[in-house]
């Protein structure tokens, strides 16, 4: 009897701060689940050596040795740098754009389904509508260069090139989702501050980087790790604009781990899984940055 009385006066005392922990609890499980398992078991199945379909064998550090001395690996690697820092791109692309469709223009709803328009379609088809677009027959790229006098560009056959096409493609959808994240951010500025900082003579740049960009820190910060993440899980616009030509010179992690662990490398479940390891890592790392950079600014350390 008492003992349940004591139960019922823990749960009253702490109810306020228990009750939000049993709302989220239900998703943190999922979480666990189907996030933090499977890297967990990413970090086990680069230990060993497997097809998928026999026995697994035990070979401890072994893939990552072989990484280590991998010219694919190094290859992806530095392709993934490229994505990152032009990926980049798409975020003060997104907010110029984001800032001129804020404004009280005529024809301003059908500017926005323009821009809008990259956001809803698929990679897939990002991917085709950009092949063509490159090609060297009847692109409409070649087209163009072609009325300026210069010869046509076979952009996804250049070995130097191509990776810096399928970039250009994926940034396309890249700033509409970031312009996105901005226009809703614009959508919460203090209009107070805004007049404030117009009397006080503030305008163009200044009024942007002093009062209109700190009010824009979430929507930055969002923008920010989105933008990363799709720069490192780069794969569907590799596959479907070279699928990783020419001579493997535009695979990404992402691309070689798929062609190790379940294309035509026979199956190495493990050696693939020791790629997504370090994906993971320079996805945890560079996001972690950020991350820290941020909350420093916020506490002014």
């Amino acid at each position: 009897m008492t003992s349940s009385k004591s139960n019922r006066s823990y749960w009253k005392r702490n109810q306020i701060a228990i009750t939000p922990w049993l709302f989220l609890l239900p998703a943190m499980i999922m979480f666990a689940l189907y996030v933090v398992w499977p890297i967990v078991q990413s970090f086990n199945l680069s230990l060993y050596r497997w097809d998928g379909l026999g026995e697994a064998r035990y070979i401890g550090m072994q893939n990552y040795e072989e990484l280590w001395y991998d010219d694919a690996f190094y290859t992806s690697l530095w392709n993934n740098v490229l994505w990152l820092v032009l990926y980049l791109l798409a975020i003060p692309a997104g907010l110029l754009i984001a800032i001129f469709l804020n404004q009280n223009v005529r024809g301003i709803r059908i500017y926005k389904s323009l821009f809008f328009f990259p956001f809803v379609i698929s990679q897939v088809v990002v991917g085709l509508v950009f092949t063509w677009f490159y090609d060297p027959s009847f692109g409409l790229l070649n087209i163009v260069l072609g009325w300026v006098g210069l010869g046509p560009i076979a952009v996804l056959a250049n070995n130097e090139i191509a990776t810096y096409g399928i970039i250009a493609a994926g940034l396309w959808p890249q700033t509409a989702y970031c312009m996105i994240l901005y226009l809703t951010g614009l959508n919460a500025v203090d209009p107070e501050q805004i007049e404030a900082a117009r009397l006080d003579g503030a305008k163009g740049g200044k009024m942007l980087w002093y009062v209109i960009l700190p009010q824009l820190r979430p929507a930055t910060f969002i923008a920010f790790v989105v933008t990363v993440i799709g720069a490192l899980r780069s794969f569907d616009l590799v596959s479907i604009m070279t699928d990783g030509g020419p001579f493997g010179s535009t695979r990404v992690l992402a691309f070689y781990m798929f062609e190790v662990a379940l294309s035509e490398y026979g199956f190495r479940m493990g050696y693939g899984a020791a790629i997504a390891v370090v994906l993971f890592l320079i996805m945890l790392i560079y996001i972690s940055y950020f991350l820290i950079k941020m909350y420093r600014d916020e506490r002014g350390v």
